[in-house]
């Protein structure tokens, strides 16, 4: 019967395709992952990979032996910490990705009483807005805004991030202060437009409208393809923003922005910790889930 130790192995290289990248991810030597994956091949009798000098790929019963090493993985790990207490510390790599703008204002900022409670945590944190591939690139979860697109991935609501509107004082003092949407185009109003490819179709000024959201064909005076970008056009003046309350709050209380339209706020935004497998949502992940959770409370909806 193959020890835990073997099944953690073979399933980071089916995931990651590569011996080596595994090898890396798990913090050991190449010729010990190759010399695992043998001895597993040898004791269940059958190839569990197809290997080649430039890929590697799961045979038919290696795909049926990945399922349930994974299962085998994740009640593992449950019972292993079936009698322990809330608040034992956590111990062992949790590798997260998560949007920039969110690890930069709000979880870096109270990471050190996380690390501090937890000092045998190996976190190993990216920050990205690209939708990072949990399954190749090794995160144990990852943290997404707006809806999940792919439906064979396991996501847990963590809330909904309030949205607003919000100009540069300039920006105001040049057009003027819009009270209503009718404002928005009589006062000549242009909102910078985000799409994560550019030249796509924009969606417009979104605001509540019954019992929905509608949305307004308002003028782009640029578009961008960052959200950095987004929120140093809206500081710099080139126009309207509508971006979560998480980004803007400080620039709100300095001055650098002003809130509009506070009674037409945009729907708020998921945000969501998903993770490939039912294995990924481990001791540490459903603890850092309920951490996180915490963290964000102040900027939900």
């Amino acid at each position: 019967m193959p020890n835990l130790q073997a099944l953690l192995i073979f399933v980071r290289v089916a995931e990651m395709l590569s011996f080596t990248r595994a090898a890396e991810s798990l913090g050991i030597q190449k010729g010990r992952v190759s010399t695992v994956i043998r001895g597993l091949e040898r004791e269940m009798g059958t190839a569990l990979l197809h290997r080649t000098t430039r890929s590697v790929q799961l045979t038919e019963d290696g795909r049926a032996f990945h399922e349930r090493a994974c299962d085998l993985l994740a009640d593992a790990e449950d019972m292993q910490s079936m009698f322990a207490s809330s608040d034992t510390p956590l111990r062992g790599r949790l590798r997260v990705d998560m949007p920039t703008e969110l690890a930069k204002t709000v979880v870096i900022p109270a990471l050190p009483q996380l690390l501090e409670a937890n000092p045998e945590l190996a976190l190993e944190l990216s920050s990205t807005d690209r939708r990072v591939d949990l399954v190749q690139e090794g995160f144990d979860c990852v943290i997404r805004i707006g809806p999940i697109v792919d439906d064979r991935l396991i996501a847990r609501s963590l809330g909904r991030l309030r949205m607003m509107n919000a100009a540069s004082p300039g920006y105001l003092a040049r057009h003027g202060l819009p009270q209503t949407l009718d404002d928005l185009l009589s006062q000549g109003h242009r909102m910078v437009h985000y799409t994560p490819t550019l030249g796509a179709r924009c969606d417009g000024w979104e605001y509540p409208q019954d019992n929905g959201y509608a949305s307004l064909a308002l003028p782009g005076a640029m578009q961008v393809n960052n959200v950095q970008t987004y929120h140093a056009a809206g500081l710099a003046g080139v126009g309207l923003i509508q971006a979560g309350y998480l980004a803007l709050a400080h620039h709100i209380e300095s001055g650098d922005l002003v809130e509009v339209l506070p009674d037409l706020r945009p729907e708020p935004l998921a945000a969501s910790l998903v993770v490939a497998h039912r294995r990924n949502l481990s001791p540490r992940v459903r603890a850092f889930m309920i951490w996180l959770e915490s963290v964000l409370e102040p900027y939900f909806d």
